[in-house]
């Protein structure tokens, strides 16, 4: 195991961060906006997230590189910015962090599908790789591939992550079949984890596309089938439609009361993902704490 990830693990389950979209929406990103550019246009509401999931208890916190890669950039005409964005998304995140938490740099999917052809095996390796190599530059102490549907997709972007050398999470959204148990092309909690093992991750795992009761049985069957630590990011439940605004009705301490069956079944990176916030964190925060009281 690397060694950063064996310090952060020593005292037990690792608490992340929640969402950032809802978050800078809530500082007024609007609807259609680019998340990612403000790093370069408003860094001080980045900073304000990023400093909120710290005080909250995150001991690792993501950035705002979610859709920095080439490919995702080229459909907003910035992909000459891929480099800066990603730098100053790992700077600023760092900024925050200080010495409190750890910065796990975002690697989202370039929103192309690799078995429709529409792009290339190489394109996508290429764009990842370029975006890995200016979170690392950007001071990143890990990095993050998630929210990924295709884990071919998933896998070309770990194998990118690795040439930085820096610790890498992979993880998929299960979200599709009878029991949400599959991602949308029908990859399995233990198939995804065989495979993105194999392609070098350090930590696999879920994220997004349902409430964290769901996380429960998906990280238990990740833990059958592998020995490295799992990621989990659940959302708030799912969300209601309300006059065109998402709501979602899961609390943070009804979140926060499900996270010692996660931990049982195998989590060992807990945080939220949509619609969670720093109140779920915190929330969260103080149920580990509990749980490490008791052992």
């Amino acid at each position: 195991m690397h060694p950063l990830l064996r310090d952060l693990l020593a005292t037990g389950p690792v608490l992340t961060d929640g969402a950032w979209g809802t978050q800078l929406q809530a500082r007024g990103l609007a609807v259609g906006e680019f998340p990612d550019l403000w790093n370069l246009e408003h860094p001080e509401k980045v900073l304000e997230v990023a400093r909120a999931y710290v005080a909250a208890g995150s001991q690792v916190i993501l950035t705002n590189t979610f859709g920095a890669n080439r490919l995702r950039l080229a459909a907003h005409g910035l992909e000459s910015k891929a480099v800066e964005l990603n730098r100053r998304g790992a700077a600023l995140s760092k900024e925050a962090a200080g010495q409190k938490a750890r910065v796990f740099a975002s690697i989202g999917p370039t929103g192309q599908l690799l078995m429709s052809g529409e792009v290339s095996a190489q394109q996508v390796s290429d764009a990842f790789l370029e975006q890995a190599q200016a979170l690392a530059q950007g001071g990143a102490d890990a990095l993050v591939v998630e929210t990924m549907a295709e884990v071919e997709e998933a896998c070309l972007a770990v194998k990118a992550a690795r040439q930085t050398g820096l610790p890498v999470v992979a993880c998929m959204v299960f979200d599709s079949g009878k029991d949400h148990d599959r991602t949308m092309m029908g990859t399995t909690p233990e198939a995804a984890a065989t495979a993105l093992v194999e392609a070098g991750a350090d930590v696999v795992g879920a994220n997004c596309g349902q409430g964290i009761a769901g996380f429960i049985p998906i990280c238990r069957r990740m833990h059958a089938v592998t020995n490295v630590p799992l990621w989990a990011k659940a959302n708030a439940g799912l969300p209601e439609m309300v006059n065109g605004v998402p709501v979602y009705r899961t609390s943070p301490a009804d979140f926060a009361s499900l996270i010692p069956d996660l931990v049982q079944a195998g989590a060992s990176f807990i945080g939220g993902c949509c619609g969670t916030s720093p109140d779920f964190i915190a929330a969260a925060k103080a149920r580990l704490d509990a749980l490490r009281q008791q052992n």
